[in-house]
């Protein structure tokens, strides 16, 4: 901590000290320029404390057990269900108990400086700071100012929403208690990882989608992953509006959906998607103006330079969820490391002008290799193009798709259920996305990553033999599927 920062100067000045802007202050600090990072609240971001990690912890233990329960030899042996006390208390854990003590100490050591508080820009290179100490404070950046500032959720138009206390992911994540009747309202990836989260520790879970399950993804792998919920006593209501939420007499919930029925709960989890945290960071006064529809978005270039903003020069960044192109917390690190490369490489005048492709300083993964992980059980591992997006974008594409029935996953549990894709350039012969859905799939999904990313030729990727017996062996059945 800095006791009086008003009127400093600084390098590079990061607003939001979650994973991205630290991986920012990370990179600009390791290529010689000095770095603050201003934040309002903790100090490592929503990740750490209300998101990835305590989602994860509160899910892992009922794979874990799901897993022993459907492996003959072990299921024999599993008499208990999960102890929901015990999960909790792991939760917390991994969440250092909510306190950031370690990541400051991290942030120190780094040779990086901390302000609390709430920041603002007044003009280029220019922050003010409401410190939480009630001191005021101005930075100056004499070569970039980061905005890193994350995302929030967006609340839908649902009469009565906003009369009454729901939680979002913080209050489902940070719960101290499993209620005995939970509401999950949206069928996303974080409203099915903790609709299923909350029932296998006990909750009788509803959970209600305007569409489909998991729409963004194939619809053989959403229904993978729907048929483990409906296994596990989730009510799935879906392609069902929720029209109007409000309070009941003894402290419960009454949902009315758009079918005419109705839902009571002892919580509602709101969970239909997020957007930029823009809000309140003085945008305006850099030229930057809310869109037709009321929203602030930032166009960014493949450094994450913001292209709008007032001022001489390169001087305006913005990255992870505050660019809005991958809402990921493992994109938005990649994001901030090649930002804070392209910043410090400008510094010293050896980046003029934008990046190469597949460059340090450039994000070119954003546009052809974003993984992303759906950690239900079983999970859906995707990364890359759909072959709806494949063919929008212009490429000639086929793909190809099977069960996956190897040994592996015959070793793996009893009854394993997968599903296996691959999107094809037939131009060019290399991939352009895989997805995977089944138990444990997640660990599939690297070797996809870099076959896309170093866009393999089929003919060579044919000769990556998978071990015996395991998993991956799906690849070697996908390639003999399409000729190799």
């Amino acid at each position: 901590m800095i006791p009086e920062p008003a009127g400093r100067e600084y390098d590079v000045v990061i607003i939001g000290a979650g994973a991205a802007g630290e991986n920012v202050a990370d990179r600009v600090v390791k290529g010689g320029l000095t770095a603050v990072l201003v934040e309002a609240e903790l100090v490592g971001g929503e990740c750490s404390y209300w998101a990835c990690m305590p989602s994860k912890a509160l899910l892992r233990p009922g794979t874990a057990l799901h897993g022993a329960q459907t492996t003959p030899g072990a299921k024999e042996a599993v008499t208990r269900t999960l102890d929901a006390k015990a999960v909790l208390s792991r939760r917390n854990y991994f969440t250092s108990n909510w306190t950031d003590d370690s990541q400051v100490d991290w942030v120190k050591d780094s040779g990086i400086e901390l302000v609390r508080g709430h920041a603002f820009l007044t003009a280029p290179r220019t922050v003010e700071v409401a410190g939480l100490d009630g001191t005021e404070h101005r930075l100056h950046a004499r070569h970039a100012v980061v905005l890193a500032t994350g995302s929030v959720p967006t609340q839908p138009p649902i009469d009565g929403l906003a009369d009454v206390q729901v939680w979002s992911n913080r209050e489902a994540t940070s719960a101290s208690e499993v209620p005995a009747r939970l509401a999950v309202l949206g069928g996303g990836v974080a409203g099915t990882e903790l609709a299923q989260a909350f029932a296998r520790l006990g909750s009788a879970v509803t959970l209600i989608a305007r569409s489909g399950l998991l729409g963004s993804f194939p619809e053989e792998a959403a229904g993978l992953v729907a048929a483990g919920l409906r296994a596990d006593g989730v009510d799935l209501r879906l392609h069902t509006a929720t029209q109007r939420i409000g309070m009941n007499d003894d402290g419960t919930f009454s949902i009315g959906l758009g079918d005419g029925s109705s839902v009571t709960a002892d919580k509602v989890l709101v969970s239909t998607g997020r957007h930029p945290a823009l809000e309140g960071l003085g945008l305006e006064s850099i030229g930057i103006e809310p869109d037709a529809d009321g929203r602030l978005l930032l166009e960014t270039d493949s450094t994450g330079l913001v292209q709008a903003a007032q001022g001489d020069g390169h001087w305006l960044y913005a990255v992870g969820d505050a660019a809005g192109k991958n809402l990921y917390t493992h994109q938005g690190k990649y994001e901030a490391r090649a930002t804070g490369d392209a910043i410090a490489a400008r510094a010293k005048g050896e980046l003029d002008g934008g990046p190469a492709d597949w460059s340090r300083f450039a994000q070119t993964a954003n546009d052809h290799a974003v993984p992303g992980v759906v950690f239900t059980d079983p999970e859906l591992a995707t990364v890359g193009r759909s072959i709806q997006r494949a063919r929008k974008d212009g490429y000639n594409v086929s793909s190809v798709e099977l069960p996956i029935q190897v040994a592996g996953s015959s070793l793996h549990s009893e009854n394993y259920e997968g599903w296996a894709q691959l999107v094809i350039d037939e131009d060019r012969k290399v991939l352009l996305g895989a997805t995977f859905a089944g138990p444990d799939v997640a660990e599939l999904l690297h070797a996809a990553t870099i076959a896309v990313v170093g866009e393999v030729p089929l003919h060579r990727l044919w000769h990556a033999v998978p071990a015996y017996p395991t998993i991956s062996e799906v690849w070697l059945r996908l390639l003999e599927k399409y000729g190799l």
